[in-house]
């Protein structure tokens, strides 16, 4: 490799670093925290392995992907892919590399991955992430942690903080639900997430009719219809969802310990999307 290409793969790496992190100021880290999620499940080491390893079973449960297609493998365990996410009018396509450590002596499982998309409508640019296995007494704590660099130019920076950082932290969170039902219950990701609907509308109608019987009971002056307005709204708030419906709720969005919240060493030898990995290091 000619020097300016070495110059070139090395800032390239700095900008991946500083996705985690690790490289920014203080105004970006401050503003481009990065998201944390953790979930236990009950359920195999091997079984939440496989399901959130294989690219074809990996989309039906995570709302960030629609598609994850390998484009290659080499000896030493990374894996290349390309990833898409649909929307109405259109595909959002991206790269990306990963290497998972399934075994070590600690019993844990780690894999971290890099990414990157030139779409001009991605929300998200170059980022980096890992996932943590922790062996529990009941099952898993299945973690991850991500941070990226916003897409969309000027816009995306504007809105990111406010709406497309918090609506990515709430797609993970309910994403894992789903695959802590898949695994725990193999309550199959559609089923659950047509349930998810079901509960949503159900309780929008609530709140629709207490308004309504509300708006009614204040131009009769009744407080009869107006106690029932009020307290159907507040039912649709209130009662707990059912067990079979995901809930972003049920994840801890904040590290408990230093430890699950840091970068696993394998991070940092990992070469981004479109450079060469030559070696990864283990943790």
């Amino acid at each position: 490799m000619h020097r300016a290409d070495l110059v070139a793969a090395e800032r390239r790496a700095a900008h991946y670093d500083a996705a985690m992190g690790e490289n920014l100021g203080r105004k970006d880290s401050a503003t481009r925290r990065p998201i944390y999620v953790e979930i236990g499940i009950r359920a195999p080491m091997e079984r939440v392995w496989n399901y959130s390893q294989d690219p074809a079973l990996h989309p039906r449960w995570d709302l960030r992907f629609s598609r994850i297609i390998p484009t290659e493998r080499n000896d030493q365990g990374f894996l290349h892919f390309r990833y898409e996410f649909r929307l109405p009018l259109h595909v959002i396509q991206g790269t990306g590399i990963s290497l998972g450590h399934r075994y070590r002596s600690d019993g844990q499982a780690t894999s971290v991955l890099k990414f990157d998309t030139a779409d001009p409508v991605s929300p998200i640019g170059h980022g980096s992430g890992y996932w943590r296995y922790i062996p529990a007494e009941d099952g898993v704590r299945f973690i991850t942690g991500y941070n990226y660099q916003p897409g969309m130019g000027f816009l995306g920076k504007a809105l990111d903080s406010w709406v497309f950082r918090p609506a990515l932290g709430w797609a993970t969170a309910i994403s894992f639900d789903r695959l802590r039902m898949w695994a725990e219950a193999d309550l199959d990701p559609k089923d659950s997430r047509n349930r998810w609907f079901m509960d949503a509308m159900a309780r929008a109608a609530a709140v629709l009719t207490g308004c309504i019987l509300l708006r009614r009971a204040l131009a009769a002056r009744t407080p009869g219809p107006a106690a029932l307005g009020l307290t159907a709204a507040a039912a649709s708030w209130i009662l707990p969802a059912h067990w079979t419906v995901p809930r972003a709720a049920r994840c801890l969005r904040r590290s408990p310990d230093p430890r699950s919240g840091r970068a696993p060493s394998a991070l940092a030898g990992l070469a981004g999307p479109g450079l060469s990995a030559e070696s990864g290091v283990q943790e």
